[in-house]
């Protein structure tokens, strides 16, 4: 069962590096920012709960985050596990995909504060794609 505790701990940190970023975007102002799509700094809130924000996910993603990481508190989870497995894998795709992300982890691009959100967070999400399988 100690694979069962790792894989709720790496959850559980990656969601706190989540709230982390949700914060830090808001008192920023850094909207979501991808190849395809781009909120605005007057709209944060509102975006946030459809695509999210430069350094977070919205609310959709992050249910099931906390339910699949709870059920694993409690106990092995194989429902649990698939659902954090897929959930790491598209973080894992999305934070690079972010302008900000993208910006923070390039040389020269180092912030005291956003650096280390974004690689909590997106070493967390690639954390859960590789932890969260058989």
């Amino acid at each position: 069962m100690p694979h069962r505790w790792t894989l709720a701990t790496v959850s559980s940190v990656q969601l706190a590096a989540q709230a982390v970023g949700h914060v830090v975007a808001l008192r920023r102002r850094r909207h979501f920012d991808v190849p395809f799509l781009t909120g605005s700094p007057e709209h944060l809130v509102r975006d946030w709960l459809w695509f999210g924000t430069a350094y977070s996910a919205p609310p959709y993603l992050l249910g099931p985050q906390l339910w699949a990481t709870a059920r694993l508190w409690r106990g092995e989870d194989d429902r649990a596990r698939r659902v954090l497995r897929r959930l790491g894998t598209g973080l894992a795709v999305g934070y690079p995909s972010e302008r900000c992300s993208r910006d923070r982890v390039r040389p020269g691009g180092f912030d005291p504060v956003e650096t280390p959100v974004v690689v909590a967070g997106w070493g967390g999400a690639l954390a859960l794609a590789v932890l969260a399988r058989r």
